[in-house]
């Protein structure tokens, strides 16, 4: 089994997480486009109502928009799609595709894990995984077949299980981030705190002064 390639943390700092329908009429790739030159470091597309031909499509869109930007494009969920395009990397889901699969598909990927208590933290130990996607955190209509939040006090008991880099995602926006990286958050995964901002580059930029300068913990 491969090892995981360890990308620099500074790339795991702020993901944006898209979602369509909250991007509306500017569509996805005009949000990326302002996000990232605000400072979102990394860009996760999830799509899960485009036909596999469209989301390949725009998964090769934004590759030839971030890759000259040196940012990272991960896929969610889907394997097929990330290779297809020639993404960075992909998320997995505890029901996708196995990690040690996905990681075998792609040896020098940037490859995330969704996780949710104790158990699925405590289980990774030992995969080829780059980071650990935390959550929810909080609350949040982006996804609605969520696990009970985590809270912060969630999410300092999980820190304490691993030395993995932990993204957190659900809930986070401008006012509880700052709490979200002090609890024990390597990084910030985002959907409508970027996609629904009236300016998502001056969202992105405000959210990457707290994860740079997170508070002591």
């Amino acid at each position: 089994m491969n090892a995981p390639r360890r990308w620099p943390l500074a790339m795991l700092r702020l993901h944006l997480v898209t979602d369509a329908a909250l991007c509306g009429p500017r569509g996805v790739e005009a949000v990326v486009a302002d996000a990232v030159r605000g400072g979102a470091s990394c860009v996760q597309l999830r799509e899960k109502h485009l036909d596999t031909r469209s989301f390949v499509e725009r998964a090769r869109a934004l590759k030839a928009l971030l890759e000259p930007l040196g940012v990272p494009l991960i896929v969610n969920d889907r394997v097929d799609v990330a290779l297809a395009a020639g993404a960075d990397g992909v998320h997995v889901g505890q029901s996708d595709m196995p990690l040690e699969d996905a990681r075998r598909l792609m040896p020098h990927a940037l490859i995330g894990l969704s996780v949710e208590n104790a158990e699925q933290v405590r289980a990774a130990h030992g995969l080829p995984v780059d980071y650990l996607g935390v959550s929810p955190v909080f609350a949040t209509p982006s996804k609605q077949d969520t696990a009970p939040a985590l809270g912060l006090d969630g999410l300092r008991a999980l820190r304490a299980l691993t030395d993995l880099p932990l993204i957190a995602i659900g809930g986070i926006d401008l006012d509880n981030a700052a709490q979200v990286m002090a609890a024990g958050a390597d990084g910030l995964a985002v959907v409508r705190a970027l996609c629904a901002a009236p300016n998502p580059a001056e969202a992105a930029r405000t959210l990457r002064q707290f994860t740079d300068s997170p508070a002591p913990r």
